[in-house]
C-alpha cells in the first residue's frame, strides 16, 4: 500500500524541466549581458552606458565622442552606430564650417549624444555644431572675464590651440602649463614644434594619429610647427571643453619646453639645456 501511494503522487507531480529550462535561459542571459558590460566597461565606461542605453530604446541610439578626433574619425564612429553610407559620411564632413581656409575641423562637440536611428549625416553634423555654439561659446565668453589678454582670444584661436592642448595633455591636470607653453613660445616667435602637428601632417585614412619619427620633422606641411611658425591653418582635432578652457586660462610659466615621462607626468623648463637633460633622465636613461 505504501508503494501505491508513492506511485499515485509522482503521476500528480507537475514536472519540473520547464520552469528549470526556463530559469537556465534567464541565468544564461544575465551571465551574456554582464559579462559584455564588463568588456565595454574595461575598454571605455561610456560604452557600458551605450550598450545598456542602446538596448532599452530601439528608437535612439546613444554615441560617445571622445576628444581629441579628427572629424574624420567622429563621422566614423556615427557610421558604425547608424550604418551610414558613404553618401551619409560626405554629408558629416561637408556640413563643417567653412571660411577662406575651406572646411574647418575643431567645432564638432565632443560628448554623449541620443541620436535617431535614422538620423542623416548632416542632422548629426548640426546637432554637434550647436552643441557647441551653445555650450563652448556661451562658457568661454563666460570664462574670459575682465583679463585683457583673455578678451582678446577670438574662438577660432582658441579652437587651434586647444586641439593642440587636447592631442598633447596627459589629461586635465597639466593642459593650462601646456597652454602657458604655447603661448609663451608664440609671444617670443619661437616655432611650436608640437609632435601632435606632426601626426596631423603625415595621417593617413588607415592611421589617423601615426607614430612620430626624427625624419617626420621635414615633412612639407602646413601643420608642420617644426618648419612653420605660428599655429596650424585649422585645428588638429575636436577638442573638449577643458582644452578649450585652457588655451584661453593659460598657467602663468617661464617654460618653454616640456615632455611627459613614461608615467606620463609632466617635465618642463625654461632653458633647452635643462630639457635635454629631462630628455636623458627620464626617456633616454630609462629605457
Amino acid at each position: 500500500m505504501i508503494k501505491q501511494r508513492v506511485i499515485r503522487k509522482s503521476k500528480n507531480q507537475k514536472k519540473p524541466l520547464p520552469k528549470l529550462y526556463f530559469f537556465l535561459a534567464i541565468l544564461t542571459f544575465a551571465t551574456f549581458i554582464g559579462s559584455s558590460a564588463h568588456i565595454f566597461m574595461a575598454g571605455n565606461p561610456d560604452n557600458f552606458v551605450s550598450f545598456y542605453s542602446n538596448l532599452a530604446n530601439p528608437y535612439m541610439k546613444y554615441v560617445y565622442i571622445s576628444p581629441g578626433l579628427r572629424r574624420e574619425e567622429v563621422a566614423h564612429t556615427f557610421q558604425k552606430a547608424l550604418s551610414w553610407s558613404p553618401t551619409q559620411v560626405r554629408e558629416f564632413l561637408e556640413a563643417a564650417p567653412k571660411d577662406d581656409r575651406g572646411s574647418l575641423d575643431g567645432y564638432y562637440m565632443p560628448g554623449k549624444y541620443w541620436v535617431e536611428k535614422g538620423a542623416t549625416g548632416k542632422a548629426v553634423a548640426k546637432q554637434m555644431i550647436d552643441n557647441f555654439n551653445n555650450t563652448v561659446s556661451k562658457k568661454v565668453i563666460a570664462s574670459k572675464g575682465t583679463n585683457p589678454f583673455n578678451q582678446k582670444i577670438n574662438i577660432d584661436t582658441a579652437v587651434r590651440i586647444a586641439s593642440i592642448i587636447q592631442r598633447e595633455a596627459a589629461g586635465k591636470h597639466d593642459m593650462r602649463l601646456i597652454s602657458g607653453i604655447i603661448w609663451n613660445r608664440m609671444f617670443k616667435g619661437m616655432k611650436l614644434e608640437m609632435d601632435a602637428t606632426l601626426q596631423y601632417a603625415k595621417a593617413s585614412s588607415t592611421d589617423w594619429w601615426p607614430m612620430v619619427q626624427g625624419k617626420d620633422k621635414y615633412i612639407d606641411s602646413p601643420f608642420n610647427t617644426y618648419q612653420n611658425k605660428g599655429l596650424p591653418p585649422i585645428a588638429i582635432a575636436n577638442p573638449g571643453l577643458d582644452a578649450i578652457l585652457a588655451a584661453i586660462n593659460p598657467q602663468k610659466t617661464d617654460c618653454l619646453f616640456y615632455i611627459h615621462d613614461k608615467n606620463r607626468n609632466i617635465h618642463c623648463e625654461k632653458e633647452y639645456s635643462e630639457h635635454k637633460a629631462n630628455v636623458e633622465k627620464y626617456l633616454i636613461g630609462r629605457k
